[in-house]
């Protein structure tokens, strides 16, 4: 059982591996410099998105026990 885990681990590394290199050698750097930029740009919108809305449920947390 243990063997079939770690033959199933190894597929799946070697596909992303693959993957991986088939997406570098396939599009042009420039393309993937503007895929990259884009994706970076939305991960940083939801990482300030999520940070605001933690902030603002905190600091009512904070402000509700506070005035208890």
């Amino acid at each position: 059982m243990a063997q079939t885990g770690k033959t199933i681990a190894t597929l799946l590394t070697g596909v992303a591996v693959g993957t991986a290199l088939g997406y570098l050698l396939a599009t042009d750097s420039e393309e993937r410099r503007e895929e990259l930029t884009r994706l970076r740009e939305f991960m940083n919108d939801k990482y300030y998105d999520l940070k605001s809305r933690f902030s603002k449920e905190r600091a009512d947390l904070e402000e509700e026990i506070y005035n208890a």
